[in-house]
């Protein structure tokens, strides 16, 4: 089996590395995205293990077109009812970078159309259209004259954890707090201090790292509990041998903020993790209270200091555009 799965830009090598230590096979760097190989359970096991992730896509279809019908006739004789029945939903999100398409919108409704006429050729019947919340989430890829067609396994993109329930104006993504805090290095051996925590997003996802927690803990749902095919014995399975690497963290993270509103948030959000023994949350003025550990490591909001004593003189900033990295 052949999956997609797809990250933010910058994070490619990052999710690379991920997937290999979760043992996917022929894994290659894409652009914003890793591809990989593995069995149904590796395909669960991305979902709700990875935590750079954005989603994994299930490509079903490959195929090169010279005009807009030939996207439509080569979908319409796809065999669909693989995957999807009359009674079930369905949606598709497109991507299109083609001169064949002007507007991604309409390559989208021309594979719905297909899938519809497909279903009613076949039964008298069709699925229903449902964008909200699809049985069946179709994504839609051209590039120029080729068409990749992919079944979503995860739908509710792997970002949206479960665990936060407060944010502020412009919460860090939990992808993009993983990243950040991956691309550091920090492998849990020394404190960590996030000096400007807002809702605590670093924290909570360091505070997970420590503790070997699946990010996909926190989540009720998947796209491919959805699916025909979905096991949720061998789900299960891979749930508990999450579980089982889970561990009281080895070091003690420090959040802390100025915003007294910021810590209320970040405290409540750290408690909904589960991490108020590892994550200690405190209002201080970064700049000037001392520092709550001699040394460790620090990150704010892309911010990182490997020697924090009372006042941090040194920092690397994680650029996720281009990786440079200069003193501040």
């Amino acid at each position: 089996m052949r999956f997609v799965a797809k990250t933010l830009y910058g994070l490619e090598e990052v999710l690379a590395s991920e997937l290999t230590s979760l043992g996917a096979e022929n894994v290659q760097v894409l652009n914003r995205a890793v591809a990989a190989e593995g069995s149904k359970s590796m395909l669960y096991k991305i979902n709700y293990n990875s935590r750079v992730a954005l989603s994994v896509l299930l490509p079903v279809a490959e195929f090169s077109i010279r005009n807009q019908k030939d996207l439509y006739d080569r979908v319409v004789s796809f065999d669909w009812d693989q995957y999807l029945d009359t009674d079930r939903t369905y949606a598709v999100t497109a991507v299109v970078n083609s001169k064949l398409f002007t507007h991604s919108g309409y390559a989208g409704l021309v594979v719905k159309d297909a899938v519809a006429d497909y279903f009613r050729h076949l039964t008298r019947k069709r699925p229903s259209v449902d964008q909200k919340s699809p049985d069946l989430l179709i994504n839609l890829h051209i590039s120029n004259e080729k068409v990749t067609i992919s079944l979503d396994s995860t739908v509710l993109p792997l970002y949206r954890r479960g665990y936060r329930r407060e944010q502020g104006e412009a919460p860090l993504s939990e992808v993009l707090a993983a990243g950040i805090i991956m691309l550091t290095g920090w492998k849990a051996d020394t404190p960590l201090v996030d000096g400007m925590c807002g809702s605590g997003t670093i924290a909570a996802e360091a505070g997970l790292m420590a503790c070997n927690i699946a990010p996909g803990k926190f989540r009720k749902s998947f796209g491919f509990m959805k699916w025909k095919d979905y096991d949720p014995a061998l789900f299960r399975s891979v749930k508990f041998e999450a579980e089982k690497r889970e561990r009281r963290s080895p070091v003690k993270i420090y959040a802390g903020d100025i915003s007294a509103d910021a810590v209320r948030m970040a405290t409540i959000n750290i408690r909904e993790a589960g991490l108020t023994d590892t994550v200690e949350i405190s209002e201080r003025d970064f700049f000037k209270a001392p520092a709550p550990v001699p040394e460790g490591t620090l990150i704010n909001n892309g911010y990182i200091c490997l020697q924090a004593e009372s006042h941090p003189v040194e920092f690397r900033k994680v650029e996720l555009l281009n990786l440079k990295k200069d003193k501040r």
